[in-house]
This record gives structure tokens, sequence and C-alpha cells, in this order.
């Protein structure tokens, strides 16, 4: 009987769509955050306005400092995803 061979592709152009996607999240949120700063200091402190802005403020900083982890995942994930392929490949 004949043994099967297949072939395996991996292409580093696989990434770049994520890579890209993490970029412009990163931009994104940075103006954001500078947008919103602008909007809070245009209200008086203690004002319902400027305590909805801080909070808005606070929130949306929380994203660029889990953003290391987000990225530490899916990098992971990817070289999992591409040891399982290379190894079932092989079997």
């Amino acid at each position: 009987m004949q043994e099967l061979k297949r072939e395996a592709r991996f292409d580093i152009q696989d990434m770049l769509p994520i890579a890209l996607t993490i970029v412009v999240t990163g931009i994104g949120v940075t103006y954001g955050i500078d947008v919103i700063a602008d909007v809070r200091d245009d209200f008086t402190a203690g004002t319902s306005e400027y305590t909805a802005a801080n909070d808005t403020l606070t929130g949306v900083a929380k994203l660029p400092e889990k953003l290391p982890t987000i990225v530490t995942v899916i990098v992971a994930a990817i070289i999992i995803g591409i040891l399982v392929r290379y190894l079932i490949v092989r079997m």
C-alpha cells in the first residue's frame, strides 16, 4: 500500500491581519483616551459630566493595560495551531 503524504504550508502573512488589528486598536485607544481627557477638562470638576468623563477615561484606559496579555494569548494560539497542524499532518 502506498503511504499518503500531505504537505502543510504556513505563511507569516497569515499573522499580518491580526498584527494590523492590534496596531489599529492601540492607535484608536490612544487617540480615544486623548479625546476623552480633552472633553473631561472642558467640564467643571465635581459635576456629573466631569465624573462621567472621568469614569469613561478610567474604563477605556484598562484596555491598553490588558493589550500585552491579549497579544500573548493570540501569539500562543497561533503557535499552538501551527504545531497541532504540523504534528497532525506528520502522523
